[in-house]
């Protein structure tokens, strides 16, 4: 049975930082593309990052350039570091992981509960 347990979300202001981290319970951690999604109050969940288990990343385009995706498959951990962080950027951040690989949430099969996070202006 795999867990995602994710940790990092807070209150920040409006052009600071924060760096969301996402541990997995289970075996072959490192054979699996893991993904960062996010919902605002009242929207659509929406695709973030996502990082393939050869550590290929692609992001959204509203993130793209503030947004860092990576892994540490030792410690069966992916990271979003999140830079120059907008009111925008308000919603649950939440960790997947699957044997697919893209921008929806059907490609993964796994999820996290999700860590908030809250960006004043």
């Amino acid at each position: 049975q795999v867990q995602l347990v994710e940790s990092g979300g807070g209150l920040v202001q409006a052009g600071g930082s924060l760096r969301l981290s996402c541990g997995a319970s289970g075996q072959f951690f490192s054979i699996y593309n893991l993904a960062w999604f996010r919902q605002a109050p009242e929207k659509e969940r929406e695709f973030v990052a996502a990082i393939s288990w050869s550590a290929v990343t692609f992001y959204a385009d509203s993130v793209k350039g503030r947004g860092t995706i990576s892994r540490d498959n030792a410690k069966n951990t992916v990271y979003l570091q999140m830079n120059s962080l907008k009111p925008e950027d308000t919603a649950d951040y939440y960790c997947a992981m699957g044997r697919g690989l893209g921008r929806h949430s059907s490609d993964y099969s796994y999820w996290g509960q999700g860590t908030q996070v809250t960006v004043s202006s």
